[in-house]
């Protein structure tokens, strides 16, 4: 059941009231889901269950996306502001550093998160921050052509292919390498998820200059890469662990830009082992 939360932020503008809404299931330690540009929490259903045997699971539905009010006018959707802006919505519901994994713009935000104190372990699936140049515009490309014909499709159409393995693929595989696997209602609520982001173009606009450039010390990072990611080339893997060299390089075999319903068993492996590895302490 989705419920919402409201939390103060602080902003250039200073403290700013914002409201998100929330997936809550399970018990044990918490552990925080984020999405990626354009998607919602549900892009975590296939794996949340088992995560949820053993954690206090909390997906949601970043400011701008999915059911979420956009962030108050002016307040800038830039990494500074939306990562403590996690912190708060995670204090509003009594929750205190949680595990954090994210997909896309919701790796970023959960390095940023583990980077500054807000989380106990990180993984991160395909994040966003460790393209070249040409690599970035090739991907901010792709998302708004992704948006421009999700916002053009009559909804009868959509549904119309959403009911095809081969509509399928047409819609969401850019994003999965499995697209068959999604149930037409999941590719229907996900193309006008796409379709009605409030935040979108402003999240864009603000990543447009974003590089992820320091380490995450301290705590388990986990970085895996979908070895079919046709958006966030998986070189960008290697990037990344050398920008944060304690952390765990995955491969997911297999899997496109959002592994989740490629693979959940492997995906959610990759998060517990991650958030397991908390318990023992890191070497120095």
């Amino acid at each position: 059941m989705t419920a919402t939360v409201s939390f103060t932020i602080d902003s250039p503008l200073g403290p700013r009231t914002a409201t998100a809404a929330y997936e809550r299931k399970g018990a044990g330690e918490p552990l925080l889901l984020l999405h990626g540009i354009g998607h919602h929490l549900q892009a975590w259903h296939p794996v949340t269950d088992i995560l949820a045997a053993e954690h206090d699971v909390i997906a949601v539905d970043l400011p701008g996306f999915g059911v979420s009010e956009p962030l108050p006018e002016g307040v800038p959707y830039d990494l500074n502001t939306v990562a403590p802006a996690l912190g708060a919505l995670c204090a509003a519901l009594g929750v205190e550093r949680p595990h954090v994994a994210g997909n896309s713009l919701g790796g970023l935000l959960a390095l940023e998160m583990g980077r500054i104190g807000l989380a106990r372990s990180v993984t991160a699936l395909s994040p966003a921050g460790f393209w070249t140049e040409g690599e970035r515009r090739y991907a901010f490309a792709t998302l708004l052509a992704m948006r421009a014909g999700a916002r053009a499709l009559p909804r009868p159409a959509l549904e119309r292919l959403a009911h095809a393995a081969a509509g399928r693929a047409a819609l969401t595989g850019t994003i999965y390498a499995r697209p068959a696997r999604r149930s037409p209602d999941a590719v229907v609520a996900e193309t006008l998820a796409l379709r009605h982001a409030t935040g979108f173009e402003k999240t864009l606009a603000a990543g447009g200059s974003v590089r992820f450039t320091d380490d995450v010390p301290g705590l388990p990072v986990t970085i895996a890469w979908g070895t079919r990611d046709r958006l966030l080339l998986r070189r960008q893997g290697v990037r990344a662990k050398h920008t944060v060299p304690g952390a765990r390089l995955v491969r997911l075999p297999g899997c496109g830009h959002v592994p989740m319903s490629d693979d959940p068993a492997l995906v959610a492996r990759v998060v517990l082992d991650t958030a397991r590895s908390a318990a023992t302490p890191l070497r120095a």
